[in-house]
């Protein structure tokens, strides 16, 4: 039978000949087949796993479509010379254009890979960032601006920061709220979720606007207190969601008119991740109830034009009750295959599961510590 070997696997082996780490032998990854061979443009993904903050264990994975391999920990790898690896908190990951960007929180960084490669590009330095995205040549990361610390007294206003993505270098600053979570663009505007989750019990509750013309902002919508999440829909209506303040305030979603800038829309249950692909949000929670001292699961979908839910849960052969711990979700555009990621007790190796469009476990695979973030790599 014919060995199949990943590009990873194959730069891995020159490099534990040409490159070590502290004067150990660089390792070839850990591969796992998982999947059989599909074609469409969409070759492939990455996922980041956060790992727990203190631990410099963020690492990142591939599945490679067209082979149907899982390899596990490739960053480490394909850069030998990186001395702490990927870092500590993978917070976020996006594919523009050539380039991989993970967003590395307790780090301090962006680290930017080639896509094909993950052979390290450069980095962009800025303190507690948090979430990442693109239009055009720029980027915008958002940022805490102050040390990661639950100390009300130390938190500081938020800032989104504008960089070019050809020379990574940061050309402006925009303040919003505090503690500012995800963001998204919708035309000419970027929204930026404030959460306030350094201020405790005094959340923020609104969404910035900012005029990318002039990088200012010039809106605040209240919403809710301790905003996370961010999409918007192929109509441009902005969805986001609210944390709750975990005991009396409940976690929402919320559906933002971006002509109006005001909310049409809110639905009484929680929601940890989402992704929307045609008219379907997707989402999935585990958020945890401390009345109930337990954690709240659903798997739900919504469309998002009709603005109902059209589905309890997604998951149709009793696949849930295997998951321990719901955490990240992501849907391919082509076949409509849910990906769903499980931290299970948040200090050991997660899982990733694979359903097909009906809800059907097609493939799960052992991943890294707190699996998160998904991002498509196309031809």
């Amino acid at each position: 039978m014919k060995t199949k070997y990943s590009v990873f696997t194959l730069c891995a082996l020159l490099f534990a000949f040409t490159g070590c780490r502290h004067d150990e032998p660089v390792l070839p990854p850990e591969e796992e087949q998982v999947g059989t061979q599909d074609t469409t443009e969409i070759v492939g993904f990455y996922l980041l796993n956060e790992g727990n903050m203190g631990s410099n264990k963020a690492t990142l994975d591939y599945y490679d479509y067209t082979s149907g391999i899982y390899t596990r920990n490739i960053y480490a790898y394909a850069n030998p010379e990186v001395p702490m690896e990927l870092g500590d908190v993978g917070n976020d990951l996006q594919v523009y254009g050539k380039r991989l960007y993970a967003v590395i929180n307790a780090s301090n960084k962006v680290e930017v890979m080639d896509v094909l490669t993950t052979k390290r590009i450069g980095q962009i330095d800025i303190p507690n960032c948090r979430y990442i995205c693109f239009k055009g040549q720029y980027g915008y990361i958002t940022s805490y601006a102050g040390p990661i610390s639950l100390d009300a007294s130390h938190a500081q206003i938020g800032y989104v920061a504008k960089f070019d993505t050809a020379t990574l270098q940061i050309i402006d600053t925009c303040h919003v709220g505090y503690q500012p979570d995800e963001l998204t663009i919708a035309g000419n505007k970027l929204y930026v979720c404030n959460s306030g989750g350094y201020m405790v019990p005094n959340y923020d509750h609104t969404v910035s606007v900012i005029d990318l013309n002039t990088f200012k902002e010039i809106k605040r919508i209240d919403v809710e207190i301790n905003l996370h999440r961010a999409r918007v829909d192929q109509y441009g209506a902005l969805w986001v969601t609210s944390r709750g303040d975990y005991y009396d305030e409940r976690p929402r979603l919320f559906c933002i008119d971006t002509n109006s800038n005001e909310v049409v829309a809110d639905f009484d249950f929680p929601v940890s991740d989402m992704d929307i692909v045609g008219d379907s949000l997707y989402a999935c929670s585990s958020g945890f109830d401390y009345v109930e001292m337990d954690y709240v699961m659903s798997y739900k979908i919504m469309n998002v034009r009709t603005r109902e839910v059209v589905s309890e849960k997604f998951i149709s052969d009793g696949t849930d009750e295997q998951i321990q711990l719901p955490y990240g979700i992501k849907v391919n555009p082509r076949t409509r295959e849910i990906l769903l990621t499980d931290a299970k007790d948040y200090v050991t190796p997660g899982y990733l599961y694979c359903f097909s469009p009906e809800g059907v476990k097609k493939w799960d695979v052992r991943t890294g510590d707190i699996p998160a973030h998904i991002a498509f790599v196309r031809k």
